[in-house]
């Protein structure tokens, strides 16, 4: 499995707007290969979010970003952002909720 941590920067006052976009977009990720989709809020800093996914694998993660809903919600999202991200992957070994099978050990 692949794991995917980032977050991104808001211009003042568009964090909950931007989660809005980001969760409208999310009916199509399971069959496109997404186990976990987590949106967050920062609470010490009320212009950052942070989004937590787990995926099947690396390359359903790219194509989910060509999805027509994931770019919507991508290009209206852009405007609101200030370009400061920050990103992690990793390769997810297993955790509550995600599938027995692709846990370590098994």
């Amino acid at each position: 499995m692949y794991g995917y941590i980032g977050s991104m920067r808001t211009k003042p006052g568009k964090r909950d707007e931007v989660i809005a976009h980001l969760l409208r977009s999310i009916g199509g990720l399971p069959a496109a290969g997404c186990l976990s989709y987590v949106v967050a809020e920062c609470p010490d800093d009320p212009d950052r979010i942070w989004v937590t996914e787990v995926w099947e694998s690396a390359q359903h993660h790219r194509a989910s970003l060509r999805l027509p809903e994931v770019e919507a919600a991508i290009a209206e999202a852009m405007p609101l952002l200030t370009g400061e991200f920050t990103r992690q992957e990793s390769r997810v070994v297993g955790g509550l909720g995600l599938p027995v099978g692709n846990a370590a050990g098994n």
